[in-house]
């Protein structure tokens, strides 16, 4: 995969193999913020790369703000949707998660970019209807 990436996908079964194929890039260390609308598959593309790493179990950080899974590698899973200020992130530790013995995702990154490390990959999924996404990935250095 070359970045930036740039797919358009016809079903769950090429958002699958896009998020497969990127998954298999990643190393622990790597955060990765996810953008798109309510509904765009933010969480689907998280739940298709865990698959990569052996986790089966991903559900959505909504309610809970940040999943951890453990498989090959492990994993936090953020959500900043219902986040209304930056200090609730550190209320939680967001800061400790961010290391050199996990992969981290980041879904409404946009919300707080100033969390966002030096270096990260970026994926933006477009909702152009219900079957068709855009999927742009790339790479922040």
């Amino acid at each position: 995969m070359k970045f930036p990436f740039v797919g358009d996908v016809k079903s769950e079964t090429e958002t699958e193999k896009i998020a497969q194929e990127f998954a298999r890039l990643l190393k622990p260390g790597d955060v990765i913020g996810l953008t798109g609308e309510l509904g765009s598959g933010k969480t689907f593309f998280v739940k298709a790369a865990c698959k990569t790493f052996g986790i089966m179990n991903v559900s959505s950080p909504s309610f809970a703000i940040v999943n951890i899974y453990n498989g090959i590698e492990k994993i936090n899973h953020f959500d900043f949707f219902r986040i209304k200020k930056i200090e609730e992130l550190f209320d939680i530790g967001f800061d400790e998660y961010i290391d050199e013995n996990s992969i981290t995702f980041i879904e409404w990154s946009e919300m707080f970019p100033e969390l966002m490390p030096t270096k990260y990959y970026q994926i933006n999924i477009v909702f152009i209807n219900n079957d068709n996404r855009k999927i742009t990935i790339s790479k922040n250095e």
